[in-house]
């Protein structure tokens, strides 16, 4: 499943530059936090990991009864697919998880030759659609949407549900989720797996109407969280301002690793995240990969037939990793 390829790496020993991985690990604060928790594993988390869902309704400001938590985004994603997903529009490219589970879609392409931006303002619905999805900030190019013209969308389209997947929020862009409450076909859903560095722990949230949050918190577990990732969750919730500077120093390993990308004469696109889009052509991203792999960095190609075979998306390292990968690539090219 295309779900699976899009996770990481798993037992691979080498150097990871896979799209779904902060390369930096949880803070301490979580760590110290989950491993406080291990020892009370025997015991069950509140319900609904109610002092995690509290918290997330004071930081963004909207009623705890909007907010569903669950064990990754993913499984939330799915859900919602799962009841509205009967004729989707897609902004692609896009993650590559919703052509996999939408049961019908359709796609406004976003164009390479304007650096896969594109004015909401411009978007237009099919008839039928039951659900759009955003991306913001947008995976796999990592640029960002101008939001403004989304109330407007809501409001053209009562009867189409509009999803904006917010996984990697924190790096970028504008939120979303305060105007939940005003809106009955808004749907937001966010993960600790990206800036927050919490893939392994599992922990995803959506704000949604408050029927449909409901409807997901009494048809899933009452106890989504294992102990220690709610405590790894607050922890680094309670540290923002730690998360803040982490993400301004990913951004500084991915600027300087697309300038050293486009020195060897590839071609790199403007991302606002810890990943970027790069354009390897006239060579092949797939024998490119199989060739960085065997010698011990783990990436792939983005595999869209439109855009072309020679697409891959690079996510940021460490530094000295980043220079053995551009050291690798250079060999290789």
């Amino acid at each position: 499943m295309t779900s699976i390829l899009e996770k990481g790496g798993g037992t691979f020993a080498g150097i990871k530059m896979l799209l779904c991985e902060n390369p930096i690990p949880p803070i301490f604060e979580a760590i110290a936090a989950a491993k406080d928790e291990v020892l009370q594993s025997n015991y069950y988390t509140e319900p609904y990991s109610a002092p995690l869902r509290q918290f997330i309704s004071e930081s963004i400001g909207v009623p705890e009864k909007l907010i569903h938590i669950n064990a990754g985004s993913e499984l939330i994603l799915r859900q919602l697919f799962d009841r509205f997903g009967q004729q989707v529009h897609l902004l692609t490219p896009t993650y590559p998880l919703f052509p996999e589970i939408a049961q019908r879609y359709t796609e406004t392409r976003l164009l390479p030759e304007n650096d896969f931006a594109f004015d909401l303002a411009d978007l237009e619905l099919p008839n039928g659609t039951t659900l759009a999805v955003i991306v913001n900030p947008n995976n796999p190019n990592g640029g960002i949407f101008d939001m403004t013209p989304l109330p407007g969308l809501l409001q053209r389209y009562p009867n189409t549900r509009f999803l904006v997947d917010e996984a990697f929020i924190s790096l970028a862009g504008q939120s979303m989720a305060h105007l939940v409450p005003e809106y009955s076909n808004l749907l937001v859903t966010r993960t600790l797996s990206k800036a927050h560095s919490l893939a392994g722990f599992r922990v995803g949230y959506a704000i949604l109407p408050e029927s449909l949050a409901e409807d997901l918190n009494t048809h899933n577990d009452a106890y989504p969280l294992a102990r220690p990732s709610q405590a790894a969750a607050l922890a680094t919730l309670q540290h923002e301002d730690m998360i803040r500077e982490r993400v301004d120093q990913l951004r500084t390993w991915t600027t300087q690793l697309a300038k050293e990308l486009s020195e060897l004469g590839i071609h790199t696109y403007p991302t606002q995240t810890y990943f970027f889009l790069a354009d390897f052509a006239p060579h092949d991203a797939t024998d490119l990969a199989a060739s960085l792999q065997a010698k011990g960095i783990f990436i792939k190609p983005l595999g869209d037939p439109i855009l072309g075979p020679g697409f891959m998306r690079i996510t940021t390292a460490f530094p000295n990793d980043n220079q053995r990968f551009v050291q690798v690539l250079r060999e290789v090219l």
